[in-house]
């Protein structure tokens, strides 16, 4: 079984299946009480700007998001399963990326669940499973190749392990499913007008679910790691079909800026949200970052580029109406609830 640690070679976090009534704590996660600055920060941050985290259950967010317990930080696992609605009590945690299905599925009573834990006007973030968006196998949580991946661009597969139980399981707190794919390797990017016809055909046969609370359906996007594939041949294909890209921060993709250019959003419905995932500072690789900035209480690299940049986006896109989903990596700057504070700021000074 893939170990949390291990899987930090993909991804920020992992989140264990939320337990029904009888497992819950009989003690709540507490939130931290915001300071007068925080709390004025998040009544003037437009509300159709929502930012947030990649995952929750950090014990060293103690003091930032969570209060502590007889002087100690909550356990990780406590955090994951639990606090939940303490992290969205702070007043600038308006969404959050589940991140635990990119590895393993999420059955609909335990994303209902975590819908249960936040307020109306609050919207997930969803990874779609690894096993449609990674061309090959990997061996256990080592990262190892082991084979292509049969899975690689099923709709089916990617309907019933990630789009069908999130839709009914969050309703209209669903704000996004994103496949993120990894570098995609030398076999597939040698022919990229083939691939990515292979990336719209597999958007463009993915379910579209509608139900009350979701009219339009929920926004489905696409994040990718080879700058090779930004263009317009794919831009046309997203708009195509009704999906929209994820922008990425990425060590290994181009500024936001550029992939903004590229992507060309005002193509893009504005009934659809921007959405960027600020993943990882330029330089370094997730367990390399993971090292350094453990146990993400402070800001250990600030990347005021990034922050200056993505601040922009995100005002452009309120003031045309379109919704905002920002989530943020500790692994971008050292401690994501300072970063989101950080890039909070700047959006409001742009006002």
């Amino acid at each position: 079984m893939t170990t949390p640690r291990q899987k930090v070679l993909f991804d920020d976090a992992f989140e264990p299946e939320p337990r029904g009534p009888r497992g819950r704590a009989a003690i709540p996660v507490l939130p931290m009480p915001p300071d007068a600055a925080l709390a004025e920060l998040g009544a003037g941050l437009p509300p159709s700007i929502r930012l947030g985290t990649s995952s929750w259950s950090f014990p060293g967010w103690t003091g930032l998001v969570y209060a502590p317990r007889d002087g100690r930080p909550e356990s990780e696992d406590r955090l994951a399963r639990d606090g939940l609605a303490a992290y969205a009590a702070h007043p600038l945690f308006r969404t959050v990326s589940v991140d635990r299905t990119f590895y393993a599925p999420l059955a609909a009573e335990a994303f209902a669940r975590y819908a249960s834990a936040v307020p109306e006007g609050f919207r997930f973030v969803v990874k779609a499973p690894a096993a449609v968006t990674d061309p090959f196998r990997r061996a256990g949580g080592s990262g190892r190749v082991d084979g292509d991946n049969p899975s690689f661009l099923d709709a089916a597969t990617a309907a019933a392990t990630g789009i069908t139980p999130a839709v009914a399981g969050l309703g209209g707190r669903l704000g996004a499913i994103v496949f993120q794919f990894p570098p995609l390797g030398r076999r597939l990017l040698a022919d990229v007008p083939r691939l990515v016809a292979r990336l719209v055909a597999f958007v463009a046969a993915l379910p579209k679910p509608r139900t009350a609370t979701l009219p339009d359906g929920p926004a489905v996007a696409l994040e990718i790691r080879d700058p090779d594939l930004l263009g317009e041949a794919l831009a046309a294909g997203l708009a195509a079909t009704g999906a929209i890209p994820c922008l990425a921060a990425h060590a290994r993709m181009p500024p936001l800026d550029e992939q903004a250019a590229a992507w060309r959003l005002e193509r893009f419905p504005t009934r659809a949200p921007l959405l960027v995932r600020w993943n990882l500072h330029s330089g370094h690789d997730y367990e390399g970052a993971r090292q350094r900035y453990f146990p993400f209480d402070r800001l250990v690299e600030e990347d005021t580029a990034t922050r200056g940049t993505l601040a922009s986006l995100a005002r452009g896109a309120a003031a045309m109406g379109r919704p905002v989903l920002v989530t943020v990596n500790n692994k971008a700057e050292g401690s994501a609830p300072w970063s989101v504070r950080r890039l909070a700021e700047a959006i409001v000074r742009q006002e």
